[in-house]
């Protein structure tokens, strides 16, 4: 065997034993997301994984931890080191805009912390956060400069997202700031439609009645 025939062999397999270890790494790292091995996360970004890398349906990591709800994961991932910190899966979806969907509060604000972007062009965190229970996440998104009146890629705001999905509570706070429960998507909806989408009867009247207050105002203002 001459000596360019061994050194060829020898860097062969250990092309292909590094290859096999990559290969391996990369499926037990977003395993270890789905099941919260925060140990076995940090051991393989220790080996130098790449944080950034994206599952096979194109999902970041940390968008991986929180839709598998693992919190421990999720905080090594975003602690060890530089990260694409608002990186998008397919669907346009950040880490935060999935912290505020799965109610997320303390992930959320971690991720603020670290400078994640509130508002981008179509759907944003705000949308995510009016969709759930907790009033403290749709808060935290207007404390962090949410814009109150951000359309969707239909023109939905966050107040008409509350109205159908989420809690009066956080109906209560977008109306407060300022959101207008008249404005209407390019469906032609506005809060009271999506209101009534969900057989919200109170929240129905409720809205109607700002309506028709508003519709008033005007007519009722002095010269």
């Amino acid at each position: 065997m001459s000596r360019n025939y061994l050194r060829y062999f020898l860097y062969s397999i250990v092309f292909a034993a590094c290859f096999s270890t990559e290969a391996g790494s990369y499926d037990d790292f977003f395993v270890a997301l789905r099941n919260d091995d925060a140990g076995l996360v940090s051991r393989l970004l220790d080996l130098g994984f790449d944080p950034d890398a994206r599952d096979p349906r194109g999902q970041p990591g940390l968008v991986v931890a929180l839709q598998a709800g693992s919190p421990h994961a999720f905080r090594v991932l975003l602690e060890h080191g530089p990260i694409q910190i608002d990186a998008l899966n397919a669907a346009g979806e950040s880490a935060l805009m999935m912290a505020a969907l799965k109610g997320r509060l303390e992930e959320a604000q971690l991720l603020l912390d670290r400078g994640a972007r509130v508002n981008q062009p179509g759907w944003n965190a705000l949308h995510y956060a009016a969709t759930g229970p907790d009033v403290k996440l749709v808060a935290l998104m207007l404390a962090h400069g949410a814009e109150l009146e951000a359309g969707s890629p239909n023109g939905s705001t966050a107040l008409m997202m509350a109205a159908q999905y989420g809690s009066e509570a956080s109906v209560a706070l977008l109306l407060q700031r300022g959101a207008n429960p008249s404005r209407r998507n390019q469906l032609g909806l506005n809060a009271v439609d999506f209101a009534k989408l969900s057989g919200r009867a109170p929240l129905v009247q409720h809205l109607e009645a700002l309506q028709a207050r508003a519709a008033q105002a005007p007519a009722s203002a002095p010269d």
